[in-house]
């Protein structure tokens, strides 16, 4: 069988966060609104957890949300030991994923029985105003077109990674992030101070032309622009789920149901 190529250049990736870490902090927002809202659902799961482990490349912006907790690499091999841990964050790391159901199966080997996983990180319609206009500019002024911007998973399709990976009780959500700015030039250059510039490995090497940048800035606004400002959308895909247990509530098997839906609803059945 085939290994298929790598998605991410992980040198270009680890360089670029090198250089974010040196960036003003202000950049980190999306970082820092993942962790409130990894926060807030640890706060609502009636468990108090001992062994805590973090997976992220920014463990600055994330020390805050479970003290205590082991730091591991987002490397395609985890630094986590097997069944050490009753909880495991995956921070912002997943959408750089070579493999991201093998991050998924890691992660839950280092839980012990009925741990808790939550993974969040970019998916859906993040960036999709910059991938558009970033698109038909250089098509119209180079003719051809270079990765630019990571693919992003749907919400319905990582959601089912979770049952691959070997997860119990598994949940997808996602929430939604609107950033504005002035171009779409301080937006690749806010991208840049967030570590989240181009790292991908089929990317072009070569500069990108003044003519794309100042062509893709005016489709932005053109398509997009309100008030002189143009927004930037983020989506925060959130996976949870739990290494199986035998204590946990396990689904009815098929058949077993006592009572009609229809007669617990109160409404009359149709024959479809």
């Amino acid at each position: 069988m085939n290994t298929p190529p790598p998605l991410t250049d992980r040198s270009a990736l680890v360089r670029n966060r090198k250089r974010a870490q040196n960036m003003p902090t202000p950049a980190m927002f999306l970082q820092r609104e993942a962790a409130i809202d990894v926060q807030e659902r640890l706060s609502l799961v009636n468990r108090s957890f001992t062994d805590p482990a973090i997976i992220t490349p920014f463990a600055k912006e994330w020390a805050d949300v479970a003290p205590g907790a082991v730091i591991a690499g987002d490397d395609d091999t985890l630094s986590l030991s097997v069944g050490a841990h009753d909880l495991v964050i995956h921070a912002m790391a997943l959408h750089w994923a070579n493999d991201l159901v093998g991050q998924l199966v890691q992660a839950r080997r280092a839980l012990r029985p009925d741990g808790l996983f939550i993974g969040v990180f970019f998916a859906g319609q993040t960036l999709h105003e910059l991938r558009s206009t970033l698109a038909e500019a250089e098509a119209t002024e180079t003719g051809g077109l270079s990765p630019r911007i990571a693919p992003m998973g749907e919400i319905r399709e990582l959601g089912g990674l979770l049952q691959r990976a070997g997860f119990a009780l598994p949940v997808a959500d996602s929430m939604t992030l609107t950033a504005t700015y002035e171009s779409a030039i301080h937006l690749m250059r806010d991208l840049r101070a967030m570590g989240e510039g181009n790292a991908l490995a089929a990317r072009n090497r070569r500069p990108l032309r003044r003519a794309v940048l100042d062509g893709a800035s005016q489709r932005y606004q053109s398509a997009y622009g309100k008030d002189g400002r143009i927004p930037a959308t983020f989506e925060l895909v959130t996976l949870t789920g739990w290494a199986p247990s035998a204590d946990q509530p396990k689904p009815l098997r098929p058949g077993s149901a006592k009572m009609r839906l229809s007669d617990a609803l109160a409404t009359k059945e149709q024959p479809v």
